[in-house]
């Protein structure tokens, strides 16, 4: 807060002196105190001036980060769209291709299942790339090295969606359960969990999600952009579609 205020003061000033630089010219004694006691007097006069001043700020910080994101985008595109250690659903030579950032304990998360499946079915021509993303906790950790490792079984999907669709926090023991009555082989399962190539994509995904100043889940990257939180099928389709 006190960095906010500070900031904003110096922004008020800035726009103060900009906005009184024809009288600067004209009376070239004025002092950069007397400046910012006009500056105070100012505020004293029309207190909304500093509501003003703010949202101004944040504007100014949001089209900095936003920018900021976009050459991140365009930087790490290939890790993000074409990375071959991370899942693909959906049509793999889609035009649109849709990046979620996902944890198996998340219930925004759990929610968007129904969505993201309305989403495949009733568009042929999306390509899904799945960042598996555990960041709540040893549970969300081991979920997500087990579905990793059900790629070389071929049951990723069929595996993803089941872990997705159960209701509260998934641990290693229903996990386990889960691949089961998935059809997979849990023996194989446990023991290719500690390929490296797990670790790997995990650990890029915590890389992208620092740079994207993404900070939970779920989120979306399409096109040049990160859209945070839950989203529904038909925002989900809109975005799409603008990207085409």
């Amino acid at each position: 807060m006190i960095l906010l205020i500070r900031s904003f003061f110096i922004l008020f000033i800035a726009l103060f002196i900009s906005g009184t630089s024809a009288f600067a010219q004209s009376n070239a004694t004025v002092s950069d105190e007397r400046v910012k006691e006009l500056a105070l007097e100012a505020i004293l006069e029309n207190p909304r001036v500093i509501e003003e001043a703010i949202q101004r700020l944040q504007l100014m910080r949001q089209a900095q980060a936003q920018a900021g994101i976009k050459a991140t985008i365009d930087q790490r595109r290939d890790l993000l769209v074409n990375d071959a250690n991370a899942p693909v659903l959906g049509n793999p030579q889609g035009d649109v291709t849709v990046v979620e950032f996902f944890d198996y304990n998340c219930p925004y998360c759990k929610r968007a299942k129904p969505e993201l499946e309305a989403l495949l079915k009733s568009d042929s021509n999306v390509r899904f790339v799945f960042r598996e993303w555990p960041i709540l906790g040893e549970g969300s950790v081991y979920a997500a090295r087990a579905a990793l490792a059900s790629r070389k079984q071929g049951k990723y999907e069929d595996f993803h969606w089941a872990l997705m669709g159960v209701k509260g926090r998934i641990d290693n023991n229903s996990v386990m359960k889960i691949a089961l009555d998935a059809g997979l082989d849990v023996v194989q399962l446990k023991t290719d969990m500690d390929d490296p190539a797990i670790a790997a994509h995990i650990q890029l995904s915590m890389q992208l999600a620092q740079e994207l100043n993404i900070t939970g889940t779920p989120a979306f990257v399409i096109g040049d952009d990160v859209y945070p939180g839950l989203r529904t099928h038909d925002e989900l389709a809109e975005i799409i579609s603008a990207n085409r």
